[in-house]
């Protein structure tokens, strides 16, 4: 009989440098330290969580060999370029680290004691993303007979007729070496039975307790007559064979099965026994389910005869605290987190998932569409897999179709996305064509189509790839659904991958109305003003671009989580792309993709957002997501009006509530009404104080369903009801601990970030924290860290024993390593650990705890329990630290009083508050700033003048002192008073702000001489958005013109213009530099050229122009281009114009009795006429002549030349005449330093003047 069992136990595990060869067992044997699987051996450093090495896996195994008997060794991922040596022999090698892959060991083994070693080799950069590395996936054991049914070597179909369904079954038959096998006639027989799943939750059919019903039986005599087969021997790239052997096929009726939908996932299964002489020698069970899906240009995708928007995300494959491991109960959460806001369905991008990753979807009713390669031959990084592409390909593809071919959840194969070797040349065809005949080879009836997802559709060589496969998935390039869909009528079309608006969970960046890509907290804005240049402009968009197609089949949204890696806009930890941050907590875009996903009859909700503790006055915008007909806004009880929602399609794009509310202490709540005006929903925020007590929330995954347990905000410890939640001592259930505080008053305080330690008692162990924070670099496998916008994440997983877990989260300053230093920072920390040992603290938080019962479970044999975690020094700061949670922004009346400084004018506008308006009668304005906790450790602020983006302006200036900053009005605008605080770190980690108006002052200018910004953009063509590093974003298509109006060059000015650009493309870009903005009356172009550099991800290269012409005084200079890039930002080259050649018509400082200014000259010249040239900075050579180009009916023409410095010198040139313009060049006397140069033309003079020049 065969056996499958995990295989995850006993290993051991050390990690060396790149180089190190399997025969230098001294370098790694002496490292080996016990480990379980599944194993990420990156993530425990987050600060190395890219570390190039070499991990090495040693296990000793005891063995009994039986005649007749097969034993392989299967691995479901091992990240990446493995081999496995069993006793010194190289037993094989395999490169991706994505797909599953399988030896067969026999002939290593030997009776008795054996050596198993695995090398895994981690070079980074080898993804975009993380990756994680080592064998993070189930190891399975597998004893077979010598005649077995092949690995993933029974293939289901199931086709609709008029009575039900025909399940089509072919099984796979190979001998002990992997090929056909010797049938003798009537010896082999293939038993199936049907079974239906009459429970809940799906279990394992064989066993005493099965509560399945048999539907049928058959039996098929295996007959290698009429098995299909062919006598190839299929060889692995590393020569080994891989099971080819004879298929055998049948179908057989279902006649009215309950039907597997995204609503009702009904699940059948499977078992397949292969019998030699009547006696069961094999046994394999496959889920299955009977469910109808086509796909059609004008519908998209039809599931049961109905069509079904995909509302599907992509997802990485890490799971945020425990990396690349896997864990099916914290896939499970995923999936059932994603469920709560309607989506139905799931990319696994970019590679092949884990097997349980399939048996959810089969399980939870989500449609997958299973991807495979994020690059074929051209890489996108140094390491990655094109290394390996052209010889494994064909390997990797024949894994990954037929371990998944058979699930019902399966949707497409996504044989690549955003594959540049389809737009490079035809050659990506050819690769495209080779790619879906591997698929076909092992999926011929088609169970899912081939697709790509691509953001290279608006060109011709991704289109001819679509065509393909008629399958086309589109990457943020919805714009072209229509044109496409009447091109290629006979092309399905859907969003493989959209969206990519970027947001912390609970960080808001004021106002709305500003699209702020990057701030200096390295945070990106949960309002929906985070826009990538690439991707959605908001929310909203994404939602109706793909709502009102009614040919789509639906979208991918990126992403449903946040996964580490790839964290745009920044250079920080995990992404921003996410509406569920890597600790598993929904941000606000959750709800707003929730209220167009979910039925709002079966289930009505409201959400509102942001928190609700800011600086008094402050202009806030409020918004309100719902699934509701229509929702109303109250404040302290007051209404703020009704918004009517735009669920259906057509009929526009306000999906979200929206106010701008000055703020005041107090409670804001939003209330949903159906469409009789009945309450069906309602949410608050409240304003809070200061922590003061700790609250815990659990979660466990039962099923389908989330259970939730609060706790009380009393704090203290408290028991979880076993009859209403309680765990499975099975080694793999998994409780989810929610940390937050609420103030003295029981108010949750929702921008909290409090150091708090757990401490996991009993049968389970703390596995991760997480807070979801990119930012933060606090070890995930430790056992303190802090709230992030309120909130922490525990996760506890049980061990093999039953009893009670105690969980207990106290403040960090309670705990025994208080003041022991962090183990990243630069900064020396010592005197701050000092003070941190020596305070007294007296506003400790209360502790929380709970218990909950771990019930008597059935362990999986060859299961290793998680590692637990264990303390760890923080990241930047000492352990007891205190953050500052607020900056509280106030009027400082007591700087007024002292200094005399009148108030704002009674007349000013009283939109923002008397105070925060300055003008001519009011210049300067006193702010305070005051910390919350008063205990906060560290204190030190920081303040700037921003405007709206948060860019430095140009408006007003701050002089800060310490907590106080005086502000000072420069010209008119609108700007914000920032103060921020680093909390213990090297970067801004909090800021607030307030907004002030500046009127009757004048304009300020900008200084074109010192680099300028590209998000101070101030007029525009096209669509213009804040891009990474307060970058000016551009749009992909069409002309833009990013404008810049007040800039002040000078009387002289400059032609030569420095522009700092990332454009995420090597092709060269078209670029153009105007005076004015296009098109506009009195506009000229300066330069028409390209922009044309290797492209470095998310780096800023500068390139160099000569405009056509000196661009002079105040004026506006306008950059266009028709792709997308991020300009960000320009300077000019200072021209020192003392020794430049100066054409006197663009003098400004002219005066006299005679003369007459022409295009080229100033002509006529006569009576006591003056030219002034201020600031002519000669320097320490100085000059000593001077050239002069003009004319004079003269005999000769006296011009005094006069240099006004610390001292007066009068110099006299003599030009003689000449009918034509000249140049005479004449010495002088040496003038050095910094000169106004007066020309004088006294009584008598007659003489046109073109120009001169000092040398």
């Amino acid at each position: 009989m065969n056996r499958r069992v995990l295989f995850n136990t006993g290993w051991q595990f050390a990690k060396t440098a790149l180089g190190v060869s399997y025969e230098q067992k001294e370098v790694w044997q002496a490292g080996l330290k016990p480990v379980a699987l599944p194993h990420d051996w990156l993530i425990c450093q987050t600060d190395k969580l890219y570390e190039d090495g070499i991990g090495w896996y040693a296990r000793d195994w005891q063995v009994e060999k039986k005649a007749g008997q097969r034993i392989h060794l299967r691995f479901d991922g091992v990240y990446m370029d493995s081999a496995l040596y069993v006793n010194d022999r190289l037993v094989g090698e395999w490169k991706y680290g994505y797909s599953t892959f399988e030896y067969d060991v026999t002939d290593a083994l030997r009776e008795g004691e054996n050596r198993l070693v695995m090398r895994v080799v981690h070079q980074s950069p080898n993804s975009r993303w993380y990756s994680g590395a080592g064998i993070y996936r189930n190891v399975w054991q597998m004893t077979v007979p010598d005649v077995h049914v092949a690995s993933d070597g029974i293939y289901l179909t199931s086709r609709k007729t008029e009575e039900g369904f025909v399940l089509g079954i072919e099984t796979e038959l190979v001998d002990g070496r992997g090929g056909v096998p010797i049938l003798e006639e009537g010896k082999y027989r293939l038993r199936y039975t049907l079974w239906e799943d009459m429970k809940e939750e799906p279990e394992e059919v064989s066993g005493s307790d099965c509560r399945a019903v048999q539907v049928w039986q058959h039996t098929l005599d295996c007959r290698l007559e009429e098995a299909k087969m062919d006598d190839r021997v299929v060889l692995a790239p590393d020569g080994r064979r891989l099971e080819h052997g004879a298929r055998f096929a049948c179908r057989y009726a279902v006649e009215a099965p309950r039907l597997w939908d995204v609503e009702d996932p009904y699940l059948y299964t499977l078992q397949a026994e292969l019998l030699k002489d009547g006696e069961v020698i094999q046994e394999e069970s496959l889920k299955t389910g009977f469910c109808s899906k086509e796909f059609t240009p004008e519908l998209g995708f039809v599931l049961n005869g109905r069509k079904l928007r995909l509302n599907g995300v992509c997802e990485h494959h890490d799971l945020g605290a425990l990396g690349a491991a896997f864990s099916k109960e914290v896939m499970r959460r995923k999936f059932l987190k994603l469920r709560g806001m309607g989506v139905n369905a799931l990319r696994t991008s970019h590679n092949m998932p884990a097997p349980e990753v399939m048996e959810l979807a089969d399980e939870l009713g989500f449609l997958v569409v299973a991807e495979a390669f994020d690059m074929w031959e051209m890489p996108k990084t140094q390491y990655d897999y094109a290394r390996f592409f052209v010889d494994w390909a064909e390997t990797d593809v024949r894994s990954w179709v037929r371990r998944d071919r058979s699930h019902v959840s399966l949707l497409m194969w996504s044989i690549g996305n955003e594959i540049y070797d389809t737009h490079a040349d035809e050659h990506g065809q050819e690769i495209t064509r080779r790619l879906v005949h591997f698929v076909r080879q092992h999926d011929p009836e088609e169970n899912a189509p081939c697709t790509i997802g691509s953001n290279y559709m608006p060109w011709e060589g991704a289109q001819k790839c679509a065509d393909i496969t008629k399958m086309a998935g589109y990457n943020y390039a919805e714009g072209y659904y229509e044109a496409h869909h009447k091109q290629y009528p006979d092309w399905v079309i859907y969003g493989s991958e959209t969206a990519s608006v970027v947001k912390s969970r609970g960080i808001y960046h004021f106002p709305l109305e500003r699209s702020i890509l990057t701030d200096e907290d390295e945070q990106c804005s949960s309002l929906g003003n985070s826009a990538t240049s690439w991707g959605a402009k908001s929310e909203e968009y994404c939602i109706t671009a793909d709502r009102d197609t009614a040919f789509s089949c639906g979208q991918f949204l990126w992403t449903g989580f946040d996964y580490i890696g790839e964290p745009t806009p920044y250079q920080t930890k995990n992404s921003y792309f996410g509406q569920i941050d890597t600790a598993g907590i929904p941000k606000d875009a959750y709800y707003i993709y929730k209220g167009e996903w979910t039925d709002g009859v079966k289930e009505p909700f409201v959400h509102i957002f942001p928190y609700w503790d800011f600086n008094p006055g402050q202009i806030i915008d409020v918004r309100v997501a719902s699934n509701q007909p229509k929702v109303e806004l109250f404040e302290n009880g007051i209404s703020q009006g009704i918004f009517e929602m735009k669920h259906r399609a057509g009929t526009g794009s306000q999906l979200v509530g929206n106010w701008r509310l000055g703020f005041r202490p107090g409670i804001i709540s939003a209330v949903g009404y159906d469409g009789e005006g009945n309450e069906t929903a309602r949410d608050s925020r409240i304003s809070s104080g200061d922590s003061a007590a700790l609250v815990l929330k659990a979660e466990k995954m039962e099923g389908s369903r989330i259970l939730t347990w609060q706790g009380s905000p009393a704090g203290g410890v408290e028991t979880i009801p076993a009859d209403y939640m309680a765990l499975t001592a099975n080694g793999e259930d998994m409780l989810f601990v929610e940390i937050s505080t609420v103030d003295e008053e029981g108010r949750p305080v929702e921008n909290a970030g409090d150091y708090v330690e757990v401490e996991v008692d009993g049968p389970g162990r703390l596995v991760g924290l997480d807070n979801g924070d990119s930012t933060d670099y606090d070890p995930y496998k430790g056992t303190i860290r802090k709230l992030f916008s309120g909130r922490l994440m525990a996760m506890i997983a049980v061990e093999d024993r039953p009893g009670e877990i105690r969980v207990t989260v106290r403040d960090a300053r309670r705990s025994r390593h208080l003041g022991e230093l962090p183990a990243y920072t630069r900064a020396d920390q010592s005197d701050c650990a000092r003070r941190i040992r020596q305070a007294a603290a007296t506003d400790l938080l209360r502790d929380a705890g709970l218990c909950i019962t771990v019930l008597p479970g059935r362990v999986r044999e060859g299961l290793a329990l998680k590692t637990s975690n264990r303390f760890m020094p923080l990241a930047r700061v000492p352990v007891g630290y205190v953050p500052v949670r607020k900056l509280e922004l106030k009027r400082d009346e007591a700087w007024e009083a002292n200094t005399g400084e009148k108030s704002a004018d009674p007349r000013a506008s009283r939109s923002h508050g008397d105070w925060t308006v300055l003008g001519p009668e009011k210049r300067q304005v006193a702010v305070q700033a005051v910390c919350h906790p008063a205990s906060a450790t560290d204190q030190e602020i920081l303040w700037k003048a921003v405007n709206g983006s948060g860019i430095e302006t140009n408006v007003a200036s701050v002089e800060a002192h310490g907590s106080r900053a005086v502000i000072t009005a420069l010209g008119d605008g609108s700007f914000h008073v920032r103060c921020m605080v680093k909390n213990g770190t090297d970067k801004v980690k909090l800021i607030s702000q307030m907004e002030f108006v500046i009127e009757n002052m004048g304009p300020a200018t900008m200084d074109p001489y010192n680099f300028v910004v590209g998000g101070l953009f101030n007029c525009q063509q096209g669509t213009v958005l804040s891009g990474i590093q307060n970058a000016a974003s551009t749009a992909r298509e069409g002309l833009t013109a990013v404008g810049y109006s007040g800039l002040d060059f000078g009387d002289y000015g400059s032609d030569e213009i420095t522009v700092s650009i990332f454009a995420n493309s090597n092709d060269p870009q078209f670029i153009q530099f105007w005076e004015g903005l296009p098109g506009r009356e009195g506009s000229e172009l300066l330069y028409d050229g390209v922009y044309h550099k290797q492209s470095q991800w998310q780096i800023f290269q500068p390139e160099t122009y000569k405009l056509k012409k000196r661009l002079r005084g105040q004026t506006t200079l306008s950059i266009c281009t028709k792709a997308s890039m991020e300009l960000g930002g320009f300077v000019f080259t200072r021209v020192n114009k003392a020794t430049q050649r100066q054409y006197v018509v663009e003098n400004r400082q002219i005066y006299g009795d005679s003369f007459t200014v022409t295009k080229e000259a100033i002509e006529g010249i006569g009576n006591n006429v003056s030219l002034e040239y201020a600031d002519m900075d000669f320097g320490e050579q100085g000059i000593s002549s001077i050239s002069i180009c003009g004319r004079t009916p003269l005999a000769k023409n006296t011009i005094h030349v006069r240099f006004v410095g610390e001292e007066s010198l009068n110099q006299i040139v003599e030009f003689p005449h000449e009918e034509e313009y000249a140049v005479h060049r004449f010495e002088l006397q040496p003038v050095k330093g910094l000169q106004k140069v007066v020309f004088v033309f006294l009584p008598g003079c007659d003489f046109d003047f073109s120009w001169f020049q000092f040398a």
